[in-house]
């Protein structure tokens, strides 16, 4: 694609099916350029596969991007089958997915500029919350959020523990029941 413009959207795409097919949704978070979230997005999709829903959250922020004045974006996703599919690397072999893809270079092509790039999964995690979100409220489920810090808080990002027991810990504060954590040893 062209050269990045300096001012542009950056949408942070996911899209899940528990089951595939099964029950499916799919989540978006949109920043603008300084960072700020200016969009949250997120719909339950009945049942459907892994890869409709990926497709309709990118569908959802292009046509985000397009009804916004044809702003520039830059998609963020995990599906690498999508990324490849939008990029012509690989085919659309699949017939709904042929739709959705033809759909989504139809709004690509009303931007002013766009880019698409793949992450790995962890690096998506605000977009898969919200795509887990509208899969729960879609199948009855109450929807489980994490805990989060309000703003105005300092959250503590590294702690001190020891190894008791087989179990960490902690030194020097505590975390919330059902905090995902990364463990790193020192000596």
């Amino acid at each position: 694609m062209k050269v990045p413009p300096d001012n542009y959207l950056i949408a942070h795409t996911d899209g899940g099916a528990r089951g595939n097919p099964g029950p499916a949704g799919y989540g978006v978070v949109i920043h603008d350029a300084q960072g700020h979230k200016v969009a949250a997005l997120s719909q339950y999709l009945g049942k459907q596969t892994n890869n409709v829903a990926e497709y309709q959250a990118l569908i959802a922020a292009l046509e985000y991007a397009v009804e916004h004045d044809s702003r520039p974006l830059k998609v963020v996703s995990d599906s690498e089958l999508l990324v490849r599919q939008i990029k012509g690397i690989y085919k659309v072999k699949e017939p709904t997915l042929r739709d959705l893809h033809a759909r989504a270079r139809q709004l690509i092509n009303k931007l002013e500029w766009f880019d698409i790039e793949h992450v790995l999964r962890g690096h998506n995690r605000e977009a898969d919350d919200l795509a887990n979100e509208a899969m729960d409220k879609g199948s009855g489920k109450t929807p489980f959020r994490a805990p989060h810090a309000a703003p105005s808080q300092q959250v503590q990002r590294e702690f001190k523990g020891i190894v008791r027991d087989g179990k960490i810990e902690l030194l020097d504060g505590d975390l919330p029941e059902g905090t995902a954590v990364e463990v790193r040893m020192k000596r």
